[in-house]
């Protein structure tokens, strides 16, 4: 069990604690206790790192601990570290590992402890952690507090949005809802709230869902010379070379061929090209091109090894009857399968898998041709279970197959890992540069790559790619993947789960940025677009019966009672800008009782007519302002005796 349980795990960092000086952590029922105050703590979750299978869980956690020590970063050493984490999650698979569960939690607590980092251990969601390792609670509306009296309340995943599936819908609470449960929280003698996710889980690669994709236009670039071999009259093999820095057009054996510069040309019969390394298209891999043999189907993620989504299984089939069509029957566990006949397309692009259920079952028509024929078929996946006990038993990958009725799942099988254009890395700069391009068409088959080139937009701004247009694939900036896009698998309601995709600044130089994409599915490159994201609309709605600021609020140091500050009273709206932008207009204002939210709004029966006007000239030009809600800023009550509210919509620029 402890080989095969990853070890998840984070360190709290908090820099307003670091001083150089060493920093005493501890806690009591209540909260952390640091240099002996009790405080009350908010973080946020970046993401805690995934350990590599040679690492197990007690060499790899005394490294990191070692590391943590010898660069002085736990608290006890003067560093930013409070709080160090042992395992994850365990709870939900404990049972599923009967009565080696529970010694497997208390050594991994004793293992973690006697390392004596100087800082409290804790463990997420753990009911049975022993003392004096924390538990943290994972949802508190279903468990207030630790196992103990003795440990304080930690909340360690106040989720403000949950990662999503393809076809499943997007998933936002809103601020209101986040802060109501802090609160609450808080509240019910909670001390510590970590937002989760601050920032991380974006799909950059292969982390932390992987992802990498199909091929189909490229060239090998072989510097050599040029041979012409022949054994007699009829048999003969030609390669025609071009060191040159232009394409030429040459004549050869009375044939006309033309050579793109840095490239050989291979023609077997010295008559017909069959392959030039400047020219590359993606084969569909048959039977006698496979590297691997077997004679059965096997597991995709042991014969991959996880470093690629795509393994071919291919087969050759003999037909000696006149009828030339067949059924192919496939059952498997991948998210989506494509079969090919003789290198032509031929699978419907099947009901493909999805997060809960990976099952799909393929059934298409061949086009069989007298004597031996090649099925190849692509089997692809975007990631495995995320979750759960006994991963070590998922399987992906081809499980059945039939032509006919006839049963070839222990016949003769060859496999090729991955695709070509992964193989020669075709979206960094180098592959690029060694293969030749063409011209987009209308109509390309369906493993294609596209590139272009494009200056970084100017500003600041977010970057994101408007992937709207196409089906399937991923996406490569500057040789760096942006992760895996599919469009094309939409939500219940018929929409993309996702269209977006950030381009992170510092993938970007200010001008020939390289893109190149991958396209599994049918798409349409041209409607791909390069957009930025802006923030130029700030709106506000406060009524007066809000209460003022938390910080319009100070104590009396003598008698202990709250009372606001002189110039905290009046409940204000405040309006700010992104940096380097102004308030350039007052789209709408309104004070009195406004009707419905900043998404939607309209005046209500009570408006003071110069509501707009005070506005501008509170907020014009500026970066930021505040307007109080009160007849006294306004000059006038609209109508007395009556709650009310100011509701401003703003343009930036």
């Amino acid at each position: 069990m402890e080989l095969v349980r990853l070890l998840c795990w984070f360190m709290l960092l908090l820099n307003a604690f670091r001083s150089g000086h060493g920093q005493n952590v501890t806690y009591d029922g209540r909260s952390l206790i640091i240099n002996g105050e009790h405080r009350i703590l908010f973080c946020g979750s970046i993401h805690y790192p995934r350990s590599t299978p040679e690492f197990h869980t007690h060499r790899f956690v005394k490294k990191i601990v070692d590391v943590m020590k010898s660069e002085g970063l736990y608290a006890s050493q003067g560093g930013p570290i409070i709080l160090s984490q042992i395992d994850n999650e365990y709870t939900l698979i404990e049972p599923a590992f009967h009565a080696k569960g529970p010694p497997y939690v208390r050594w991994a607590a004793n293992m973690a402890v006697g390392l004596q980092t100087g800082v409290p251990w804790v463990m997420c969601r753990q009911d049975d952690a022993p003392d004096p390792v924390v538990s943290l609670l994972l949802d508190p509306s279903k468990a207030l507090r630790p196992n103990s009296p003795n440990k304080p309340a930690l909340w360690t995943e106040n989720w403000t949005s949950f990662y999503q599936t393809y076809g499943g819908e997007t998933y936002l609470r809103s601020a209101e809802d986040i802060a109501f449960h802090a609160a609450l929280f808080i509240a019910k003698k909670g001390s510590y709230v970590n937002y989760y996710m601050y920032h991380g889980g974006t799909n950059l690669e292969e982390t932390p869902q992987s992802m990498q994709q199909p091929v189909i236009m490229m060239k090998l670039l072989w510097m050599s010379m040029a041979y012409v071999f022949k054994r007699n009259t009829r048999e003969c093999a030609a390669f025609l070379v071009n060191n040159g820095t232009r394409d030429i057009n040459v004549l050869f054996n009375n044939c006309s061929h033309v050579l793109p510069r840095y490239s050989i040309s291979i023609l077997p019969d010295c008559k017909t090209t069959v392959f030039n390394t400047a020219k590359f298209k993606e084969v569909i891999p048959t039977f006698e091109e496979s590297s691997i043999r077997a004679n059965t189907l096997l597991e995709q993620m042991e014969t991959t090894k996880d470093t690629t989504d795509y393994l071919w299984y291919t087969f050759r089939l003999q037909n000696d009857n006149s009828n030339a069509q067949s059924v192919l029957n496939v059952a498997s566990r991948s998210h989506i399968l494509h079969a090919f006949t003789n290198g032509v397309y031929t699978g419907k692009w099947s009901a493909c898998g999805s997060h809960s259920n990976r099952t799909l079952s393929l059934e298409t028509s061949l086009t069989l041709r007298n004597g031996t024929n090649y099925i190849s078929l692509l089997s692809v996946m975007v990631g495995m279970p995320d979750g759960g006990a006994y991963l070590e038993h998922q399987v992906a990958g081809l499980r059945r197959v039939r032509v006919q009725g006839k049963d070839l799942t222990n016949q003769q099988w060859g496999y090729q890992v991955g695709l070509l254009g992964e193989k020669l890395q075709i979206y960094t700069s180098l592959g690029s540069s060694t293969i030749q391009w063409s011209t987009v068409e209308s109509s390309t088959p369906r493993l294609t790559w596209y590139k272009t080139l494009f200056d970084a937009p100017a500003g600041t701004e977010p970057v994101a790619l408007n992937l709207g247009s196409m089906g399937k694939g991923e996406a490569w900036v500057n040789g760096q993947s942006i992760g895996r896009y599919w469009v094309s698998f939409h939500t219940s309601k018929g929409n993309p789960s996702q269209t977006w995709y950030n381009i992170p600044r510092s993938f970007l130089k200010p001008k020939d940025n390289l893109l190149v994409l991958l396209k599994e599915q049918n798409g349409y490159p041209f409607g791909i677009s390069m957009d930025t994201i802006s923030r130029t609309k700030v709106c506000g709605f406060v009524s007066d019966s809000h209460l003022p600021p938390v910080t319009s609020w100070t104590r009396e140091n003598q008698s202990g009672e709250i009372y606001q500050k002189k110039h905290g009273k009046r409940t204000k709206l405040y309006l700010q800008c992104p940096p380097k932008s102004i308030i350039a207009k007052i789209s709408f204002a309104s004070f009195g009782t406004p009707f419905g939210n900043c998404e939607s709004y309209a005046i209500g029966r009570c408006h003071l007519p110069n509501s707009r006007a005070i506005t501008e000239k509170a907020c014009l030009g500026k970066s930021n302002c505040s307007i109080a809600v009160s007849s006294h800023t306004f000059g006038s009550d609209p109508c007395p005796g009556v709650p009310k509210a100011l509701l401003i919509d703003a343009q930036c620029t």
